[in-house]
């Protein structure tokens, strides 16, 4: 993961620039693979059991979580960016996140919508978190700040524009492909895909940690999360990273289209509803 993203802004161009990465070959390479598989998560503030769980699956370590585990942790995200992080951006007040009946403080009674029709009533109701995703549903009326359906990588550890985020994990929900026909994957279809990850974490329907062709691939709240690494007579020899961020802020990646339709002023609200994992400096350049 890069230590920082600077993203300028200018009128019908913008330019994405990452920090450089963190050096992780030169803190794992040659070290034994019990250390690594111990560190790596320590390394990194967020989704830390999904990297541990990841790491171990790489190096061929017994699990020592279990999918419910990752997807308490990925839940504890979305309720987070639900409650507390995003609400003040849309002009609401954050509260505590909830620690218990947790469907009907992101519902109401209701449930999670299951059609369009549902969700407007849903909209208007003002049940669980309602009023936030009309709030986003208002800011971006129609299509505004939608993105094309990017591919998902034949190779997960690629780099480049693909979609290893949350939508691909859950894009062909009823409702997501519904409200993706009238709105496009726009401000208000990310919230809602948000949302229906977190009631599938809520019933622990997450996708358990894969190793595949070498590279391990865990369920994180961003999306998936790949890693490789090789080892050697017990030591670690190579490691190779992917990580949702990386594809969202790729050139033409999501964020990239997202913002380019979209007016400056809701840069920062479309930032935080794609949630990169990175701290993101926004700046604006005004042409003479």
């Amino acid at each position: 993961m890069a230590s920082g993203t600077e993203i300028r802004l200018s009128p019908g161009a913008m330019q994405i620039t990452r920090a450089p990465a963190l050096p992780l070959a030169g803190l794992v390479v040659g070290k034994p693979v019990r250390e690594v598989a111990a560190l790596l998560p320590r390394l990194f503030n967020l989704c830390r059991m999904a990297q541990g769980a990841a790491a171990r699956a790489a190096l061929g370590l017994p699990p020592e979580t279990t999918t419910a585990d990752l997807a308490a942790e990925v839940l504890r995200d979305h309720l987070a960016a639900l409650f507390v992080t995003l609400p003040p951006l849309l002009g609401l007040a954050p509260a505590r996140p909830p620690q218990s009946a947790i469907a009907q403080a992101l519902f109401g009674m209701g449930g999670l919508p299951r059609n369009l029709p549902d969700l407007n009533l849903w909209l208007a109701s003002g049940a669980g978190v309602s009023p936030l995703a009309q709030a986003v549903s208002r800011a971006f009326p129609g299509r505004m700040a939608s993105a094309p359906a990017l591919p998902a990588p034949n190779d997960p550890l690629a780099d480049g524009p693909y979609d290893t985020s949350l939508a691909a994990r859950r894009a062909g929900h009823p409702l997501l492909t519904a409200l993706e026909s009238e709105r496009g994957r726009s401000p208000l279809w990310r919230l809602m895909v948000r949302l229906v990850d977190a009631e599938a974490c809520l019933r622990g329907d997450l996708p358990a940690v894969t190793v595949a062709n070498g590279t391990a691939l865990a369920p994180a709240a961003r999306g998936t999360y790949a890693l490789r690494l090789t080892h050697a007579g017990g030591l670690v020899t190579t490691i190779t990273r992917r990580t949702p961020t990386d594809h969202l802020l790729a050139p033409g990646g999501m964020l990239h289209h997202s913002l380019m339709g979209s007016p400056p002023a809701l840069a920062p609200l479309v930032i935080a509803l794609h949630d990169p994992c990175e701290p993101v400096t926004l700046r604006e350049v005004r042409h003479a």
